[in-house]
């Protein structure tokens, strides 16, 4: 379902307008108070409304037009409809797909269950996609956009801990690079986000080190840094994630090794927004 109206519908189509799902999230609800700013219409969406409702009137406070929804991501018929009424006013310039989960086995050479996987991939990979299928024609009509992508540096080698978690990742990233090629010549930009790990209740959840954790305040201002230049990616903080892109670049066998030797296993966590 919807929460609220449309406000100021004149004044919104003069506004740049920021659309942000998984707001209720560490990651979601810093970038959007990292946005809130007068001439600025964002359009939150999260599952906890509650929650969602404090970070409107934090964000009504810096100046920002507000916009709240708690509809069902992964129910596509209420996302269309809720994408096209939203279009219908206001074509979104910025888009932030950011809503995701994780899961992880409970022990070792236990599989996750098949229930948790299938709702980890409908979030973390069939709604984004889903989400740039409805709103590109818009953006094309309108000659411009940036869709951002959340990726993560379990993206560059699939990890013991979060194996679905480390694909949905994987998937995300390659589609994102895929569709900036593909939408570049239309004035769609295309932004992948790759966090490492980020303070936050689902990184508190996960077992094991958490080595360059980051508050996520530092990390919406890296990444709303990256989306303004347009980067093809943005990826956080520097150690981790040159570490694990050489996991992606080495021989398999060396950097499943690696993996192990460093304590990367059931044990220990893995990077995620």
């Amino acid at each position: 379902m919807n929460v609220g109206v449309k406000e100021a519908v004149s004044q919104s189509q003069r506004s740049r307008c920021v659309l942000i799902t998984g707001a209720t999230g560490a990651i979601g609800g810093a970038l959007a108070r990292a946005y809130a700013a007068p001439s600025t219409h964002l359009v939150l969406h999260g599952r906890q409304l509650e929650t969602l409702e404090a970070l409107a009137s934090i964000c009504r406070q810096q100046g920002a037009q507000v916009t709240l929804s708690t509809i069902t991501l992964t129910d596509d018929h209420a996302l269309k409809s809720w994408l096209d009424d939203l279009c219908a006013g206001q074509v979104p310039d910025i888009v932030i797909a950011n809503a995701g989960k994780n899961t992880h086995p409970q022990a070792p050479a236990i599989l996750e269950p098949w229930a948790d996987v299938q709702a980890l991939l409908d979030i973390n990979l069939k709604t984004p996609i889903a989400m740039v299928q409805h709103l590109v024609p818009a953006m094309q009509a309108r000659g411009s956009g940036q869709l951002v992508l959340i990726s993560s540096l379990a993206a560059w080698h699939g990890l013991p801990t979060t194996p679905s978690y480390s694909a949905s990742k994987a998937g995300i990233k390659a589609y994102g690079e895929g569709l900036r090629g593909l939408l570049a010549p239309h004035g769609i930009g295309v932004t992948v986000v790759m966090p490492g790990y980020v303070t936050s209740p689902m990184c508190d959840a996960m077992p094991g080190p958490k080595p360059w954790e980051w508050p996520p305040e530092r990390a919406a201002n890296v990444i709303k840094r990256g989306i303004t230049a347009n980067r093809a990616r943005v990826s956080f903080p520097f150690p981790l994630n040159f570490g694990t892109w050489w996991l992606a670049v080495l021989p398999a066998a060396v950097s499943q090794w690696l993996i192990k030797r460093l304590g990367f296993n059931h044990s220990a966590g893995t990077p995620h927004d």
